[in-house]
């Protein structure tokens, strides 16, 4: 049995994923593993110990993952953000551009009461527009982010730079070279 003792042990990445020349880094093999599962959630809730969080938001999809059981150990709601059209009921929604076009993200414009403190996660950092497209979201609802956390940064892509220039804070658990 393989011995893990780092986030990245837990990480696997597949070469030429989605299109040649991309290096997949895949976080499922982390969530499959017990250990590594825990490890993840204990390492991306340490620089908020004793920080009040009212809301945990994820972004899909393994935000979702993440967020849920951020929220579970911290016992407090979660809060989904979608792509367009996912969530039922009143939305507001958030354009942002990718690297060819546009997409959307939407939040339930009940999900944050104006002054919750809301930690932001999601599983990796890249060029920032979906982090950024959430904390625009959390922000119009009156929510204060107390944190962007990610197990992934990839620092040649600019992801935490641009969130940092919003006047954010971005704890990530390791990071990757290249993109």
């Amino acid at each position: 049995m393989a011995r893990h003792h780092t986030i990245t042990d837990y990480i696997r990445t597949i070469p030429d994923f989605p299109k040649p020349g991309i290096l997949f880094r895949d976080v499922t093999t982390l969530f499959a593993d017990p250990r590594g599962m825990r490890l993840c959630i204990d390492q991306l809730l340490h620089p908020y110990a004793g920080t009040r969080i009212d809301k945990v938001a994820g972004l899909e999809a393994r935000g979702f993952i993440l967020g849920g059981a951020i929220a579970h150990q911290l016992a407090v709601g979660f809060v989904p953000i979608r792509k367009a059209g996912k969530l039922p009921g009143k939305v507001l929604s958030q354009a942002y551009t990718l690297e060819y076009g546009e997409a959307v993200m939407e939040i339930h414009d009940d999900a944050i009461e104006a002054g919750e403190r809301v930690l932001l996660v999601d599983d990796l950092l890249a060029t920032g527009g979906t982090a950024e497209a959430g904390i625009r979201l959390i922000e119009r609802l009156g929510g204060e982010i107390v944190g962007c956390a990610f197990i992934i940064d990839l620092p040649d892509l600019g992801g935490r730079a641009r969130l940092e220039k919003l006047g954010m804070e971005v704890e990530t658990l390791c990071a990757f070279e290249g993109d």
